[in-house]
């Protein structure tokens, strides 16, 4: 569509974040965010919880390049999350996602967010004996990223986030984005490796995850209608910009 008949990105995504969060009033929401569900005229909070990058990863997946994950994640945190450190953990989980996407070895992807954004020089032996609950984003995503660089697979990162302790949920929300994009997209090497733990290859793991631990049926259909619908949006978004090297914009400015 063009630039006049785009809608602004940040309203729309106010609009479908209440509306799903209200469907699901339970789901364990922090009290600032609960009120901001709820709010008539929501308004960011100036909150630097982990809240922003935890649910960062669409962003992350659908931008056709690494400028567009950042803008994404800064709108999508923004919304809520305002303050610098809730933007910086959105904007370091969606750039790990991109660049995973995108081939990058775990060298590189951990090099870059050591340059832009986070020290990641502990290791997760080091982190674990001091580590503890903690619902900010600079002492959540650090950790959730090193969880990642130290995996073997996606499940083995979902165990070293796990292993930390804290605030298991949210360290494995932002670590399975990452290592998620970068075990199924990771080049044809990548994408071809067994899992030697579990015996499975790429392309299908995604397959056999959701049959042989049941995903499609502990989460409503319209999540999974959700995933499927990201899933064709980003593939289409790819091709196009891999043949004319431009993609219609998200974010209009």
């Amino acid at each position: 569509r063009s630039r006049e008949e785009q809608r602004p990105f940040q309203p729309i995504l106010v609009q479908e974040m209440q509306s799903l969060g209200r469907e699901y009033p339970n789901a364990g929401y922090g009290g600032m965010f609960c009120s901001w569900l709820h709010a008539k005229s929501p308004k960011p909070y100036n909150s630097f919880g982990n809240g922003a990058a935890m649910r960062v990863s669409p962003c992350g997946l659908i931008a056709v390049t690494l400028d567009e994950a950042i803008a994404l994640a800064r709108a999508s945190g923004e919304v809520t999350h305002n303050h610098p450190e809730g933007i910086k953990g959105a904007e370091a989980t969606a750039a790990a996602i991109f660049l995973a996407k995108t081939g990058k070895s775990k060298g590189d992807i951990g090099r870059y967010l050591g340059e832009h954004y986070y020290k990641l020089s502990q290791t997760l032996d080091e982190i674990r004996p001091m580590y503890r609950f903690n619902e900010t984003c600079q002492k959540t995503v650090p950790q959730a990223i090193v969880a990642f660089l130290e995996s073997e697979s996606y499940e083995d990162a979902i165990r070293n986030a796990i292993s930390l302790g804290g605030d298991s949920d949210t360290l494995a929300a932002i670590t399975g984005g990452i290592a998620w994009s970068y075990y199924r997209f990771h080049g044809t090497q990548a994408a071809q490796k067994t899992d030697k733990r579990e015996g499975r290859t790429w392309p299908k793991f995604c397959e056999q995850i959701i049959s042989e631990y049941s995903i499609d049926s502990m989460l409503p259909a319209d999540f999974v209608d959700t995933i499927e619908e990201l899933d064709i949006a980003r593939e289409q978004r790819d091709r196009e910009f891999s043949r004319t090297g431009c993609c219609s914009p998200i974010i209009v400015v």
